[in-house]
């Protein structure tokens, strides 16, 4: 058996070569075991045939990653791999971290009498039993996996003519024996091999028996001694391995499934200490996500915000909520700070509605909602201030329009709740993200689309600052915003644009954008502005002067909207952006010396 052990800074693993039936055998035993957030067994029925005909003719299945138990900081709850049963609970000695699959089906395969629950090509669920065809297994012309690895169904009848006509009946020993069909759950049970092998060999004629006899023994070659003999590579992980060093692992082993996320992780280590956090995520998912504005909320920003909570309130860790220090968050910290989360998370939608801002979608940037959850979290009734809420709007849209969060975020969400708790409650210096950000002009030029902040940022801007339907001429308050499907649609129209040769990069920037209701859109179709300014007034028994006060609510100039000068309106509307982007951050835009 190789051996061989590699160590580096406060971590180790070993390799080494174990017998196939030695870890299905710990398995049985339950000295190994599946952290609990591996997901479930999937493999279908050509997988275990492939499997089985792999491992009968000793090809290489790939490595299997074991982590050693007994580290009282990296504490996974344990399960049994699939159709394991023990009396009682056992705690493992080994955690499977990679291989749960060719495991799984090899135990069920090989050591299970019960049928396989599998499922076929299409998925259609089923249950099987394998055997391995003696006489295709030891005619070397014969395909392995094609016709020597048999997938017969849990009644062990294989029938055609719907039913009618039984091909094959393997439903006792004899039956077996006389069609030739080894059941591979007894290859590692010497004692019913052997009396197979024995029937095999007597059930024939006196002259058939020199022949079989050697049958059997070619196919004990070729199938059971392989089997049997058949070593798996196995890493053994040190139990001093970080759970960080774990998801890491895992999820560079594990590039077929989906990668670990730290909840899975996490739920898992809880669940050691009889803590499900999974149940208590989905009931404060269900009163958090009837927000419009959280709807997008997941488990793992969730934790990124009481863990931020945790370090900031802590002696012994610096403010943080990188996976890693995710990963350190004790069960006792999460039970203590993720109902002053909820409360902080609820307080930050109240903030978000009076910066118009009413679905996840438009918000500008998700990842910042962690940060302003945890201010709100931290200061709770400190915030119930103009003073305060002034100072947090800075910060928040100096953020957006500063385009702050579009990177790595962490680190930035480390420094914004100390900073800006100490901005707010003892008049200390600003924080980094309104020091630092900035806004460039030039930009709204090249702001096009929903993706970015930045127009995002906008949208709410126009609303808040008293935005009015040109039909209704109702403010776009919050019930406004969800009664009447308020999105950003083109002031100039798109068709006129085409029809009048203006430049992409204008005709479809949000300086030729507003926020409108769907029904006053379809009247300005693809008009050009004077004629659907002339149709509202004309319709709607709407005058000249109402209008153009409806109008300048939204930047927009109207004696150019109503000449269809498009350089002229946007050239007013574009400084008339800015300004208010200045208004919002408290500093100037950058602009180019030709702005």
């Amino acid at each position: 058996m190789n051996n061989t052990t590699y160590t580096g800074a406060a971590k180790s693993f070993r390799i080494n070569d174990i017998p196939l039936k030695d870890l299905l055998r710990q398995a049985e035993h339950g000295d190994l075991q599946l952290p609990d957030f591996q997901r479930g067994w999937v493999w279908d029925d050509n997988h275990i045939i492939s499997l089985l005909a792999s491992i009968s003719l000793s090809y290489p299945i790939g490595a299997v990653m074991t982590l050693k138990t007994g580290n009282p900081e990296v504490k996974f709850h344990p399960r049994l791999l699939e159709g394991v049963e023990l009396a009682t609970h056992k705690e493992p000695e080994l955690l499977l971290l990679d291989g749960q699959q060719r495991l799984t089906s090899l135990y069920f395969a090989l050591c299970s009498s019960k049928a396989v629950p599998t499922k076929g090509s299409r998925g259609r669920k089923l249950k099987r039993h394998y055997y391995a065809n003696l006489n295709s297994c030891i005619d070397s012309n014969s395909d392995r996996e094609d016709e020597g690895i048999v997938s017969i169904p849990e009644n062990r009848l294989v029938t055609s003519n719907f039913g009618r006509t039984i091909e094959l009946q393997v439903q006792t020993r004899e039956q077996e024996i006389k069609a030739g069909m080894f059941p591979l759950d007894i290859v590692f049970d010497t004692r019913k091999t052997y009396e197979w092998g024995r029937q095999y060999h007597s059930l024939g004629s006196s002259s058939e028996e020199g022949k079989r006899l050697e049958n059997w023994y070619t196919f004990m070659d070729n199938i059971v001694h392989p089997i049997n003999e058949y070593q798996i590579p196995a890493i053994e992980l040190s139990k001093y391995t970080s759970k960080e060093a774990v998801c890491n692992v895992f999820e560079k082993v594990n590039t077929g499934g989906v990668p670990l996320s730290v909840f899975e992780l996490l739920t898992a280590t809880y669940a050691a200490d009889n803590f499900n956090l999974s149940e208590d995520w989905e009931e404060r998912k269900k009163n958090l996500h009837h927000l419009p504005v959280l709807r997008r909320l997941k488990a793992t920003d969730f934790l990124q915000v009481v863990t931020l909570i945790a370090t900031y309130h802590s002696d012994s860790s610096p403010v943080s909520c990188k996976r890693r220090d995710v990963l350190k968050l004790s069960l006792n910290d999460y039970k203590k700070w993720a109902d002053p989360v909820c409360n902080g998370l609820r307080q930050a939608v109240e903030f978000l509605h009076g910066e118009y801002i009413f679905s996840a979608r438009d918000v500008p940037y998700y990842t910042q909602l962690v940060p302003l959850g945890a201010i709100f979290a931290v200061l709770g009734k400190a915030m119930q201030n103009k003073v305060a809420l002034d100072k947090l709007r800075q910060w928040y849209w100096c953020g957006v329009f500063g385009e702050m969060y579009g990177g790595s975020t962490e680190t930035r969400f480390a420094s914004d709740l100390p900073e800006c708790v100490d901005w707010i409650t003892k008049n200390g210096d600003s924080p980094r993200t309104v020091k630092d950000a900035q806004f460039q002009a030039e930009r709204l030029r090249t702001l096009r689309t929903r993706n970015s902040a930045a127009y995002k940022g906008l949208y709410a801007l126009q609303m808040k600052g008293g935005s009015r339907d040109f039909k209704t001429g109702n403010a776009m308050e919050a019930h406004a915003y969800f009664d009447n499907n308020i999105d950003i649609h083109h002031i100039f129209p798109r068709r006129w644009c085409y029809r009048h040769n203006i430049p992409a990069g204008e005709r479809d920037s949000v300086v030729n954008k507003t926020p409108l209701s769907s029904h006053t859109n379809r009247v300005l179709g693809g008009y050009a502005p004077s004629d659907y300014l002339a149709r509202l007034e004309r319709q709607y028994n709407i005058n000249s002067t109402t209008l153009n006060d409806i109008l300048c609510s939204h930047y927009i100039d109207p004696e150019t909207l109503r000449q269809d000068d498009f350089e002229g309106f946007f050239k007013q509307r574009f400084e008339q952006m800015v300004l208010h982007i200045e208004q919002a951050m408290g500093k100037r835009a950058n602009r180019d010396s030709g702005t």
